[in-house]
């Protein structure tokens, strides 16, 4: 009959251990790309939420201020200052057309602001677009061509006239 024996135990002990190096080389890999997708995906979310914010502040911004108290009417000499401030609370989270925007690449440009004729509604949309952490192309290694990651995000929020 087989007795086990000290040095018997310590092999048995080393080669397990030779086991979970290799079982960690081979999840390794998988947590950390699994880790890199869930920040991301946050980071992505973050961004939404506060381009949606900023969109949402700035229609109520535009809204209640492009309207001519003596007439009731839009009045459209103060409306453009109006929808300029309403362009850089978008981007710059303030009236004002300076400081930093509050995302990465948004410039007054991507925001349009706008009073469909006939209405007292006042739109405001904004076209962004995303660019992950990582850079806007990843790299085809093996299937041939780059693969683009930028994602475009799209926000519009229509408020009546206060």
């Amino acid at each position: 009959m087989f007795m086990r024996t000290r040095k018997n135990l310590t092999t048995m002990s080393t080669r397990q251990r030779g086991v979970a190096i290799v079982e960690f080389t081979i999840v390794l890999p998988i947590l950390l790309v699994l880790m890199l997708v869930v920040a991301e995906l946050g980071r992505a979310f973050l961004q939404f939420n506060t381009l949606t914010r900023a969109v949402r502040d700035s229609a109520r911004y535009v809204s209640a201020n492009a309207l001519n108290g003596a007439s009731q009417t839009i009045d459209v000499a103060t409306t453009a200052v109006v929808y300029s401030e309403g362009q850089a609370l978008v981007v710059y989270g303030h009236v004002g057309n300076t400081g930093t925007p509050l995302l990465p690449g948004l410039v007054p440009g991507d925001v349009t602001i706008n009073n469909p004729a006939g209405t007292n509604d006042i739109t405001v949309t904004v076209s962004y677009t995303y660019q992950p952490m990582l850079g806007t192309v990843l790299p085809g290694l093996f299937y041939g061509s780059d693969l683009a990651v930028t994602y475009p995000f799209q926000a519009q929020v229509t408020m009546k006239v206060l």
